[in-house]
């Protein structure tokens, strides 16, 4: 019987170790393998205790099971259950994608396991307390355990990168003629890349990065998957957690133009200081080569203040010294229209099914690349009246009757003002839902209590995701006198749908969503 118990014992252990293992794979996974990045992620938002938790009922089983007494051990089989439970996976906005490194690192994990219990055997009359004691601190300690496994693992990494980096370049080396143009910025560049994409591909056949394709290895990877020699432009979205990572892309992909389309204060725990993220931003500036060009956002004070030695063309929607400027601009359920002019001055008509005027602004960059490349004026007007919502970047849902705004995909400042002032446009019930700003350092209380101030006029409902999490707007809100009663602060998701189908009101209702917050803070 008690053998029998030892096997259950064994199994369920096995099962909770394997899921536990597999949460925080993910973690790091969400962390894009960073170690710095990851630790913060432990000190600041697991809370301690929500990995204890994880493991708190393993911890119990062990000290039971080392009793040998039958009940004991049915307890810790008990206990080993609820660890099973407790780690079951849930459904994920970004799962766990079980890449060839991620496979490693579960092996290379397994192994240590494996290691660690078997030289446990060798410790004589003390081997089960050993074992025992051995099992229960891997368990304790996998969080760090994958720090290890990563660690160990980094050699080989580095090795397989500069096999993939290597192969990516001799495609590039392959040909010669075609365009590439570099896109950054601390918001907006994905909906710029998509735009542009759609703009080109009027003359050219056009290869983009895909989703969130931009990080070296992204663009390696789209490069070597997808890039075929009938391609005329390539246009490579380029994100930066560290000061350094878009000149690597650029040293991949020698761009021969660049578009810069923000910079903010956004990822301040890992780039620390906004002067960080202007030189990293601008590092795709210093890699455009004398004849190519760089597209700047001149709506952008830190951009427009930087200055570049290279040949420059602007665009915006405020300002009469911009190359490419949009103006008029009207919003309505319908979409947008504004108007602009080309180089000799004639002015034309633009519509879009797209909201906002932050949408206006990457549209207007996106015509300028395309225009500077050969593309008339008078040829871009049908595809920008057939673009399309980037998901979840402001992108207008009809949902039955309610329209939503779904602004889900990250948020920082500029952007969730941009927004809100979309939200006030509308003449209908207009309702803001958010969990607030992240990833801004020491500078999150004070962003998120300015943009609650900006809102307080622009919506009529604050439905805020998160009591803690939101305090900030929450205050912000109260300072700018905002109604406390139309204030109104959920735990989660779901609970913020309900109370949204909950508020009254005759009018039609238009609900912004700004921010999702992603797994690793949920």
């Amino acid at each position: 019987m008690i053998y029998a118990l030892m096997l259950v014992w064994a199994v369920t252990y096995a099962v909770g170790a394997v899921l536990y293992e597999l949460y925080i794979v993910h973690m790091f996974q969400q962390n894009s393998y960073k170690p710095e990045e990851y630790r913060e992620w432990m000190r600041v938002h697991s809370n301690v205790g929500r990995l204890l938790g994880r493991s708190l009922y393993a911890i119990v089983s062990l000290p039971f099971l080392l009793t040998g007494n039958t009940g004991c051990v049915i307890f810790a089989c008990v206990m080993n259950i609820m660890t099973v439970f407790v780690n079951k996976p849930h459904p994920a906005k970004k799962p766990l994608v079980f890449t060839r490194r991620v496979d490693r690192l579960l092996i290379t994990t397994a192994v240590i396991y494996v290691l660690v219990f078997a030289l446990s055997l060798f410790t004589g009359e003390y081997k089960v307390r050993v074992c025992g004691a051995a099992l229960l601190l891997l368990f304790i300690l996998q969080p760090f355990l994958i720090l290890f496994a990563n660690l160990l693992n980094r050699p080989i990494e580095q090795g397989i990168d500069r096999y993939y980096i290597n192969d990516a370049a001799r495609i590039l080396r392959q040909m010669p003629d075609l365009k590439i143009i570099g896109v950054t910025g601390s918001y907006g560049k994905t909906s710029v890349k998509y735009f542009l994409s759609t703009l080109l591909s009027v003359r050219y056949n056009v290869l983009h990065t895909p989703g969130n394709y931009n990080t070296t290895l992204g663009v390696v990877r789209t490069i070597r998957e997808q890039m075929k020699p009938f391609h005329e432009v390539f246009v490579c979205e380029m994100g930066a957690r560290e000061v350094g990572d878009i000149k690597e892309i650029c040293d991949l992909v020698h761009p021969g133009y660049g578009v810069i389309t923000s910079i903010g204060p956004q990822h301040l725990q890992s780039f620390h200081t906004i002067d960080n993220i202007i030189s990293t931003k601008f590092e795709l500036a210093d890699a455009i080569p004398a004849d190519g060009k760089v597209f700047l956002n001149y709506d952008n004070e830190y951009i427009r203040s930087h200055k570049t030695g290279k040949s420059v063309v602007t665009y915006g929607i405020s300002g009469d010294d911009i190359d490419y400027r949009a103006y008029d601009i009207t919003v309505s359920p319908e979409g947008s229209a504004f108007k602009m002019k080309d180089e000799n001055g004639e002015e034309y008509d633009f519509h879009t099914r797209l909201v906002g005027n932050h949408n206006v602004q990457n549209i207007a960059g996106a015509i300028a690349v395309a225009h500077t490349l050969g593309i008339p004026m008078e040829k871009l007007r049908y595809p920008v009246r057939q673009l399309e919502s980037v998901p979840h970047r402001l992108q207008l849902i009809r949902q039955g009757d309610r329209i939503v705004l779904d602004d889900a995909y990250n948020s920082n400042k500029s952007g969730f003002m941009a927004a809100l002032d979309t939200l006030a446009m509308f003449k209908e019930l207009r309702i803001l839902m958010t969990p607030g700003m992240v990833e801004l350092g020491e500078r999150q209380y004070a962003e998120n209590k300015e943009a609650g101030i900006y809102a307080a006029d622009k919506c009529d409902y604050a439905v805020l995701i998160g009591k803690e999490q939101t305090k900030p707007i929450q205050d912000g809100l109260a300072e700018a006198g905002f109604p406390a009663g139309r204030m109104i602060v959920v735990d989660t998701l779901q609970e913020a749908f309900q109370m949204v189908n909950a508020i009254p009101g005759e009018k039609q209702k238009v609900v912004l969503i700004e921010n999702d917050l992603p797994d690793n803070y949920a």
